[in-house]
């Protein structure tokens, strides 16, 4: 099991309809998730826009490859583009840049 930490930016003039927007993630969204190997997935967003993602998996790479391989996840991403600074043209999922893991108190 791989635990990973990314961290993204929200536009702070879209912060309250993105959290908004993950207060209903659709049904299938989730599912999807679920089934590509994400779990314990959370997200905290800070009041600037800073976004801190976690969750564990047992492969971060299958995982992201297993959800690029869902029509919802092309739908969600294509949705919630607009809300994140310096993507660059990407995704947000392509943006995740896993954190190296320092210390865990197991």
């Amino acid at each position: 099991m791989r635990r990973v930490c990314f961290l993204l930016k929200v536009r702070r003039d879209r912060i309250e309809e993105y959290k908004e927007r993950h207060r209903a993630v659709w049904p299938e969204m989730r599912a999807a998730l679920r089934d590509a190997g994400w779990r314990n997935y959370s997200l905290f967003l800070r009041d600037d826009g800073l976004l801190v993602g976690y969750l564990e998996t047992d492969d971060f790479d299958k995982a992201l490859e297993a959800m690029a391989r869902t029509e919802v996840n092309a739908r969600w991403q294509a949705e919630m583009a607009p809300f994140f600074e310096d993507l660059d043209g990407r995704a947000p999922d392509q943006g995740m840049v896993p954190l190296t893991e320092v210390f865990h108190l197991d």
